[in-house]
């Protein structure tokens, strides 16, 4: 008697799964997902087939504590991030895949704390749930480990100021080094895209406006943060943000659309991307929050699939920004965060960081009713899979508490965090040789909101509990005056309340002073006013209309003026300000930027002398906001018409900038001569070697940014003025002379062409060398035939 059919496909279907699950079990007795000799393509496939859907979606989802899904209190969230890891949480969801930003939520004492709690979230995750999959734990790296007890280094445009790549990758290296000692696999907010509008809040966490720079600074971190193996017990994946940009957005607004062509993206917004992607191989990246050219970038297949995996090879993972689904849904591409959700994860969204459910429940059910294909829930999960066992989060879970207490804010960090600020900050003005002052002044008045306050040098992007000490303004001035130097504080004003009022204490002050230092610019968020609105002028959602000083800043730097006494002026600040009374009136002024934990002692160090300044600008300042954009490298139209055309292009403001890319002073001098060209004329493919002479023609030791900048002459399409191609900072002795030497190859010469290929054109260049974007010593030209 014959079988029938349905009985024999079944019997079949379970020799095949047999066969399946002896084949999936290994050598030594165990999954073949549990076995580290198995390569790891294999184990990612196993583990993935033993998942349910259920489970499956719940590695999607590594959300950021602070959502009030988790809990609306420390106390609840410590519970629920506990019963999330294990899958009770959700009733229908498996356990999470990770987390964002615990640490920084719910651990605020210290690196032994988190490295328990850590610990015991991932006993959880590896012992109590069916397959045992670790947690992959993000937290902000943007500058410094953004935990309590992380150390703080200066922020976003006063590291680009710096323009030392060395300095930059020691401290990205300690940056991951803090971070996995403690139990954390990414850290993000490592914002590479350029700064082009400055009145957007979060620039202060990006470098520079310039994509050049912007590159060199993305092949350094991911060196720095990922090395060769990151699964290196000091190594994390380096988190790029935000894909492909969200710096150049309508009015200057948080997640405003970014109205840019095609070859805008690729001129100014990819090469960064390409530098930390393809070239780096970084393995991490955060999706942005605009529409780029109409189509918001988490329903972008062309931008988080074509662009990001094809053309730029990457290979990690794609985060949402926080809330990020929901942009398809105020954009008007989606009705539901379901809907949404749907086309997020086909456009190539991996993990979803926010408590969104078209990321949870209802992406269970789009899988069930057959809007999303289980290939698609199996490509994400795939990869989140591949990340973690890359990471070696299999064989290696748990952090060593002995490890983490003697790496989180050791010294060795924290003279690190002190180099940088010394580096970092930029002497824009210095009339009549003001600075350095003598620190035997009989007494110095120091003025200004920003003089003491230590949470407006420590920027956004930082711990919830800032555990050590921060050496204020004030701090430093104290420690490097004599004990015979009066030194009298006011703080004169705040940064944007307009009742506080001690103006006529400050010129009262400043009069009977030898010296006036005036401490000004911007706060970071700390407090709310009594309707309930944040404080704060700068940072992650605190855009500007106007890039004035705030508040009675300018009223009180005019009476400190009006005193007669000599004056410096100290900003404090994340963006660019336009401090066109300050250029017009103060002998001396220092722009800090956002220093860090030791950004006191730096500044007093440079005031007094210790240090001789070196940071130079990565950005330009403009003198008014009406100006935007004020790029250096700007089309040639720009120039025509302020210096070759009508001549003024403003009718009632000087055109230039208050302060140029690149600029920087110092207390001593440099003489450039000697432009060499290793031939006036080289192939397309060719390459051609640049030196120049630095000669040290000051008294005193001092390091210099020599910058090579090229402009493509004559071309198929409008190029700019100018760009920056090479940049080298040299330390010399008085009298002492030093060669620099550059390298230009295709890469520095090519443009896009009007088919948006790739090419160098034939023709003439010329060759700029000099201290800044407008201050080019020296010129010469060559030809690509």
């Amino acid at each position: 008697m014959m079988m029938k059919q349905p009985a024999c496909l079944i019997l079949t279907a379970f020799f095949c799964l047999s066969i399946h699950t002896v084949l999936a079990e290994s050598s030594v007795g165990k999954p073949v997902y549990q076995d580290s000799s198995r390569p790891t393509a294999g184990r990612v496939e196993d583990l993935l087939s033993r998942m349910t859907l259920e489970e499956k979606v719940g590695q999607m989802n590594m959300p950021c504590v602070y959502e009030d899904g988790l809990g609306d209190d420390l106390d609840a969230k410590t519970i629920n991030v506990k019963k999330f890891a294990k899958g009770g949480l959700i009733e229908g969801l498996g356990p999470s895949g990770g987390y964002f930003t615990l640490p920084n939520t719910i651990l605020l004492e210290g690196a032994e704390q988190q490295v328990l709690f850590l610990n015991d979230l991932q006993k959880i995750a590896t012992e109590e749930t069916r397959l045992g999959i670790p947690l992959l734990q993000t937290e902000e790296g943007t500058h410094g480990l953004m935990c309590s007890g992380g150390t703080i280094y200066p922020e976003g445009p006063a590291l680009g100021s710096t323009w030392n790549l060395d300095l930059l990758s020691r401290i990205y290296a300690a940056t991951a080094r803090e971070a996995r000692s403690i139990g954390i696999h990414q850290i993000f907010t490592l914002v590479i895209e350029p700064i082009r509008d400055p009145r957007l809040g979060r620039n202060e966490e990006a470098y520079s406006e310039d994509p050049f720079l912007c590159a060199r600074i993305a092949e350094v971190i991911v060196e720095a943060v990922q090395g060769n193996d990151v699964s290196a017990p000091d190594k994390t994946v380096a988190g790029f943000c935000h894909f492909p940009g969200q710096s150049q957005p309508v009015g200057g607004l948080e997640r405003g659309a970014m109205e840019i062509s095609e070859r805008m993206l690729r001129e100014i917004f990819l090469p960064s991307w390409e530098a930390g992607i393809k070239k780096g191989g970084a393995l991490g990246v955060m999706a942005t929050y605009p529409a780029i050219d109409g189509v918001p970038t988490h329903a972008s297949e062309w931008i988080l699939t074509d662009i990001l995996r094809g053309e730029l090879g990457f290979r990690g993972l794609v985060l949402g920004e926080g809330g990020g689904i929901e942009t398809l849904v105020y954009e008007g591409l989606a009705p539901t965060q379901k809907v949404a959700g749907q086309l997020a994860l086909k456009a190539g969204l991996d993990v979803g960081i926010s408590y969104e459910s078209g990321f949870m429940l209802d992406m269970i059910e789009s899988v069930k009713e057959g809007a999303v294909s289980m290939a698609l829930i199996d490509r994400a999960v795939h990869r989140i899979l591949e990340q973690k066992f890359r990471l070696g989060l299999f064989e290696h879970p748990y952090a060593d508490l002995g490890k983490a207490l003697t790496t989180v804010h050791n010294q060795a960090h924290q003279d690190l965090a002190l180099e940088a600020a010394r580096e970092s900050i930029v002497l824009l003005r210095n009339e009549g040789g003001l600075l350095p002052l003598k620190n035997t002044l009989k007494s110095i008045a120091v003025i200004g909101p920003n003089a003491d306050n230590d949470r407006n040098q420590l920027g956004d992007y930082v711990s919830n509990s800032v555990l050590q000490e921060v050496t204020t303004v004030l701090d430093g001035i104290l420690n490097a005056v004599s004990s015979s130097t009066k030194v009298t504080y006011v703080k004169g004003c705040d940064v944007t309340e307009t009742d506080y009022d001690e103006i006529q204490e400050a010129r009262e002050a400043a009069a009977a002073a030898d010296i006036a230092i005036v401490v000004l610019g911007e706060n970071e968020w700390q407090a709310e006013d009594e309707d309930g609105q944040a404080i704060g002028t700068s940072g992650e959602g605190y855009d500007v209309a106007d890039l004035d000083l705030t508040g009675r800043q300018q009223e009180l730097v005019r009476e400190v003026v009006e005193s007669g006494t000599p004056t410096v002026v100290i900003l404090i600040n994340g963006r660019p300000l336009s401090t066109r009374y300050i250029a017009e009136h103060v002998p001396a002024l220092i722009e800090a930027w956002i220093p860090g934990e030791k950004g006191g002692q730096a500044i007093a160090e440079i005031l007094f002398g210790e240090v001789n300044p070196s940071g130079k600008l990565s950005v330009t300042i403009p003198r008014h906001v009406g100006q935007l954009p004020v790029y250096y490298n700007h089309k040639k139209s720009k120039r025509y018409w302020i210096t070759e055309g009508w001549g003024r292009a403003y009718a009632d403001m000087d055109p230039t900038p208050l302060y140029p890319f690149g600029h920087g002073l110092s207390y001593t001098s440099f003489n450039y001569t000697n432009l060499r060209l290793s031939a006036a004329e080289v192939g397309r493919g060719g390459t051609l070697t640049i030196s120049a002479e630095i000669r040290n023609s000051g008294s005193r030791y001092g390091k210099e940014v020599v910058q090579l900048y090229v402009e493509d002459v004559i071309a198929t399409v409008s190029t700019p003025v100018k760009q920056l191609r090479g940049f080298k900072k040299v330390g010399l002795d008085p009298g002492e002379t030093k060669a620099v030497t550059f390298e230009l190859t295709p890469r520095h010469l090519f443009l896009y062409d009007r088919h948006l290929e790739r090419v160098v054109e034939p023709g003439r260049f010329r060759i700029m060398v000099g201290s800044s974007s407008e201050d080019t010593r020296l010129t010469s030209e060559f030809t690509v035939r």
